[in-house]
């Protein structure tokens, strides 16, 4: 019940307030790059329009066709710099599928119903392509890029800049996080440098190197326009920086650089129908994903399985007017938990709907990327106080966190 009356309050609210599962399964309209590059069938033939004769005036005429000072500028020392370490990703899988052997007639619910539903069947097979970018992290051979870029890849072949062409293999992939490793043979590799993740401002610039639509090797060049942006693109909420560089379908996995030509961020994702609103995780982030898979070969979340909103006056004002509520809210800050998930350790220590979490391990919170933080502080070996007001009573309770499970084994 609760949880439709704050789905009802999260619409009336125009979206002031966002309902999240810690570690959720709720999306918004995000999508990942390479996804509108597969099956990439025919060959990419832009328009091209001549330009129009403009006479020169006669006192540049005899201006010789060499780069002057004024040709060049920071990016294009980025380019230079970093160009050498951005790879082309193309990726291949089969689908196998069964398929009638009777005639399209017997596919018709007339026939069915004579012939039944075991028609005799053959099998059917198709690959789909994929496209994306990476860059080179480790001079022996270790490329980072997007997990969706590689995931179901029966084939992975990595092209430089330069023409070469070797065949890769994924050392490890994280979907949560949209995070991969890619190895491919080879030694004193050209690799990227790293940037110092504390250094990243918004209104610095930014410079994205990738393969937008298969046209390799592609700049654009832009501002950081905002840094830790919380967006639910797969399974849980994250710290993402938004650029306006422009970021299209097959930059996905490539770099996000700085002035310096120094790696801040790993491409990921862009809003659908929007211009000018990119994505890309964390460097650091992306480093610390990526040394575990290629150590552990997976990655571990902390998981409690609650769906929450961040505690505002319109919430609580509606929860409280909502007829026949047995909640009473009485806090004015915290998170409201709307639900918990059956058979979660939230549910199994007795957290229920309506509970406003005030405190996690003596640390206030008021939003849910807090939780997140104090989760991925904590891990999963080690126990959290959480500290909640149950209409005008506080109480206390200890969890242990679990490993995210996947999708499929969470009940809703």
């Amino acid at each position: 019940m609760l949880e439709q009356k704050v789905n009802t309050i999260s619409k009336l609210l125009n979206n002031k307030s966002t309902t999240r599962l810690l570690l959720p399964f709720i999306g918004i309209m995000v999508g990942f790059l390479s996804s509108c590059s597969r099956e990439l069938s025919r060959e990419i033939r832009p328009s091209i329009v001549p330009s129009p004769t403009v006479s020169q005036p006669q006192n540049q005429s005899s201006r010789p066709l060499t780069p002057t000072a004024e040709d060049n500028n920071f990016v294009v020392a980025v380019v230079e710099k970093v160009e050498p370490a951005v790879v082309q990703i193309n990726t291949s899988r089969t689908i196998r599928t069964q398929v009638p052997q009777l005639p399209d007639t017997f596919n018709d619910p007339f026939f069915r119903r004579f012939f039944g539903e075991n028609l005799p069947t053959q099998p059917q097979e198709r690959v789909v392509r994929g496209l994306g970018s990476g860059f080179v992290i480790d001079p022996n051979g270790r490329i980072l890029t997007n997990a969706h870029v590689v995931n179901n890849a029966d084939t992975v072949t990595v092209s430089f800049s330069d023409g070469r062409t070797v065949e890769g293999k994924v050392l490890g992939q994280d979907a949560v996080s949209d995070v991969a490793v890619v190895q491919i043979p080879g030694k004193n590799l050209p690799a990227v440098e790293i940037a110092n993740p504390d250094s990243i401002k918004p209104g610095q610039w930014a410079v994205a190197i990738g393969n937008p639509l298969g046209l390799q090797q592609t700049v654009t060049v832009g501002v950081i326009s905002a840094i830790n942006r919380s967006l639910n693109l797969s399974t849980r909420p994250s710290s993402y920086i938004q650029t306006d560089a422009a970021i299209n379908p097959g930059n996905s996995g490539g770099p996000l650089l700085n002035a310096r030509g120094q790696v801040i961020g790993v491409n990921t994702a862009i809003i659908q129908g929007a211009e000018g609103i990119g994505f890309a995780i964390p460097i650091n982030t992306a480093q610390r994903i990526a040394q575990q898979l290629i150590t552990q070969g997976k990655v571990e979340y902390p998981y409690l399985g609650l769906e929450m909103l961040t505690l505002t006056p319109e919430v609580k004002q509606r929860v409280n007017n909502y007829p026949n509520n047995n909640v009473r809210i009485v806090a004015d800050r915290g998170i409201l938990i709307v639900r918990v998930v059956p058979g979660s350790p939230a549910a199994r220590i007795g957290l229920r709907s309506g509970d406003v979490i005030q405190q996690i391990n003596n640390q206030p919170v008021n939003t849910s990327e807090d939780i997140q933080q104090i989760l991925a502080k904590n891990g999963l070996n080690n126990n959290l106080q959480i500290q909640v007001l149950r209409n005008e009573q506080n109480l206390k309770f200890t969890v242990k966190p679990e490993p995210l499970p996947s999708p499929n084994n969470i009940r809703s």
